[in-house]
This record gives C-alpha cells, structure tokens and sequence, in this order.
C-alpha cells in the first residue's frame, strides 16, 4: 500500500478540535456539553444579510473574479474608513476566509525555510500554515502575568536572523483577547521598516475592543506601506464563519500581484458568501454595537468567575472573546479529556481548548486552556459552575509549592527555536 507524504504525516493536530471525538462520547452518553473551546458564536448571524442570499434569483452560481466582486471590494473599503484606514478597492483581494489569506500571505512574501517570528500563545492553525508553505515559526513568549502584553521591541529585534522575513501578530489575539495599542504597534513598524521586513497583522477582531481601547491597524503606521499586510475575514463579526470570506490588504504592489496570481489558480473565492458579506456592510452599526456590549458582558462573567476561582490564573481580556487561564493541574490537556470523560456536575461538562497547542517553545502552556466565550450569559455561568467543580474533584492537582515553583515568572525560557 502506498504511504502519505512525510509532509502529511506532520499536520499539526488542531488543539480545539483534538478532544472533539471525546465530546461525541460525552454527548452519546447524555451529557450536555459547553462548548468553550472554539470560536463559533452563538450569536445570530444578521437577518437582513441571510436575506439578501435567499432573494438571489440568478440560475448560474459563475465564478466570481478571482480578486473578488468589485462591489463589495468597494464597500469594504468604506468599512474600513470607520477605522481611518485609506485603503482602495484594488487594494483589497478577496480570500476564503482568514485561513487563506495568512497561507496567501506566507507564500506570497516568504520562501521555503524563510522565518516568521510570531508572539506566542498564537492562533494555533498558523503552525499549519506555515508548514504547508514550508516556512519556519520563530516564537518570542508573552505570558499570563502580565495579561500576555507583547514584549517589547528589543525582545523581538533579538530573534531577527538572516532569514527572518515577517513579523505575525493578531490584534486583538486569539488566543488570548489581548489588545495592542497604538504605541506597541507603531514600534513593530519601526522594526519592519529599519530591517526591511513585513508586517502581518490578523485583525478580523478589530470591531471587538472594550474599556475605552481604540483599535488602531497597521496600515495606519507612516513610513510602513510596502511592509504592512492586513488579514481580514466576516467570520467573527458577522458571526457567519461558513461563509469563509476574507481579505487581504496591502499596499504593496508586488505581493497584490502575487496574491492575485495565487488567487486565479484557486479560481473564485465563495459567491454565496460574498453576497452575504456585502449585505452586511449596507446594514447600520446597531448589529455590531449590541454585540460589542454582548461580548463585553460575557467576557466579565467569565473573567469573574475565573478569578474567585481557588488556583487559577486569569487576567481580564481587553478584546476579541478569548481568554487563558493557568489552572493547578499538571496537564491541562489530561484534564480537558478528564472533563469529558470522567466528569459531570448536574448532568453537563465543559469542553476547552489544552493550552500547550498554541505554543511553539516545548514546555510552555501545560497547566493553561484557552476558553472562547462564545455562549451566552447564563450558559456561562453554568459552565462555570461545572468548571469550579471539577478543579475541586479534578484528582491530579498541582501542589501549592509546585505551583510557586514553576509559575510564569520562574519558568522563563530563552526564545524557543524556529521549527
């Protein structure tokens, strides 16, 4: 029998997907499960832009433009006005989803064993990108105690080598709902423009920032247009991940011209979708206003449980609607599994995403979840409630003493190794 390719056989296995066949059993077995380890909201996707995609009357679903629909291109470009970010129509390519415009990007601007140095925790499917484009992840830590803030500029201008290529960062984080302000930003474009390098920034959360943070994007830093490119997708704001509908925006007119070029052999990003997405941009700013103030509201549910919780580390997220949280356990992904099998309060569980997966650096994240609060309130606090009782009866618990040992403070590596 023939074997896969060696490429194949090192996918990274996705940390809020790995327990999934764990939760099938748990749900088989009549437990109600709460879904906190990944980002699918809860919250209705906009009436008014599914509306537009029932009313199509065309007979033929044609190809788009591999660059996208112009019109919406166009409204986009209005979208991101709001934000103060000049950016024209055809500064914009339309991608399928997020996901694709990061491996465009990668592709596009990195060559095989090129570096990218990426603050960790980081979205874990970025390990899977950068394997497919065969480029390498340099990560520099950021850490619990200090809410995961970026470190500073020095720490990363002390990993850039011959090969480093770009900068990745996620504004605000997943998977940490940390919020970079305008000064820490400004700073990585200085590094980007003194060693002619990229700047790539995920801000499909950009809409999501709370206690008075002001989003600020890359494509605003002077002196940076032909290192910045901006990821962009509706999944989050819209709550409409099926539609995978992203975007690439630079202004850099040789990575357009790649990007495109890649976007012509895929052929069309999704036409559904992009119908639904352009919907979404002809509607007021009440939708994304009300579910702001929802996100906020579940954020402080979570953060205040999380922190009249006995042993657990948390910090209060200033965007996005992810948090971690460093538990007294010895391995948070033998726990995730032990809720799902082992445990029920009331008839229901928790499900979250382990820690260690969105970490490059070996050793780092073993006690830490990553939880998404993507539930409303009330599902919350009864998620919570199955949580605060199950690190009580939870029977392999870090010592007090170990724990004082091995916290983030004490346990500092050195940059962890490209891979």
């Amino acid at each position: 029998m023939p074997s896969i390719s060696k490429r194949g056989g090192k996918v990274p296995m996705s940390p809020f997907r790995k327990l999934i066949p764990f939760a099938d059993k748990a749900k088989a077995a009549g437990k109600h499960v709460y879904h906190l380890n990944i980002g699918q909201p809860d919250i209705e996707t906009p009436a008014y832009a599914l509306q537009k995609v029932r009313e199509t009357t065309f007979k033929i679903l044609e190809y788009s433009p591999a660059e996208g629909i112009a019109s919406y291109r166009r409204k986009l470009a209005d979208y991101y006005r709001k934000f103060g970010i000049e950016a024209q129509a055809n500064e914009i390519i339309v991608t399928t989803g997020a996901s694709e415009a990061i491996l465009f990007a990668m592709l596009a601007c990195l060559d095989p064993g090129d570096e990218v140095i990426v603050p960790e925790p980081f979205y874990a499917n970025y390990n899977g990108f950068a394997q497919i484009a065969d480029v390498h992840i340099r990560p520099i830590t950021s850490y619990i105690d200090t809410g995961f803030a970026l470190p500073d500029v020095e720490a990363f201008e002390s990993v850039i080598g011959p090969r480093t290529r770009a900068i990745l960062i996620t504004n605000p984080s997943n998977p940490t709902g940390t919020f970079y302000s305008r000064e820490v930003l400004e700073g990585l474009g200085s590094l980007a423009r003194n060693y002619g390098i990229f700047l790539f920034a995920d801000e499909v959360y950009r809409d999501f920032c709370y206690d008075g943070n002001e989003f600020f994007s890359i494509l605003n830093i002077p002196g940076i247009e032909e290192h910045a490119i901006l990821i962009d997708s509706i999944s989050k704001r819209y709550s409409a991940c099926g539609a995978r509908v992203g975007s690439i925006v630079t202004r850099n007119q040789q990575v357009l011209g790649a990007v495109l070029r890649y976007a012509k052999l895929r052929l069309s990003p999704p036409g559904f979708g992009q119908i639904l997405a352009e919907a979404t941009l002809e509607m007021e700013d009440t939708y994304i206003n009300e579910v702001r103030d929802e996100y906020r509201r579940r954020r402080d549910v979570v953060y205040g449980r999380l922190s009249r919780m006995q042993g657990v580390v948390s910090y209060r997220p200033g965007g996005a609607f992810y948090c971690f949280a460093k538990f007294p356990v010895d391995s948070a992904e033998h726990f995730c599994q032990w809720l799902l099998e082992e445990f029920e309060h009331q008839g229901a569980t928790v499900m979250l995403s382990p820690g260690e997966g969105f970490y490059a650096t070996p050793g780092l994240g073993v006690d830490e979840v990553r939880l998404a609060y993507v539930l409303n309130c009330h599902d919350l606090d009864a998620a919570m409630d199955c949580l605060e009782v199950a690190l009580k009866e939870y029977p392999y618990k870090k010592q007090a003493t170990q724990a004082a040992t091995t916290g983030p403070a004490a346990r500092r590596p050195a940059p962890g190794p490209a891979f």
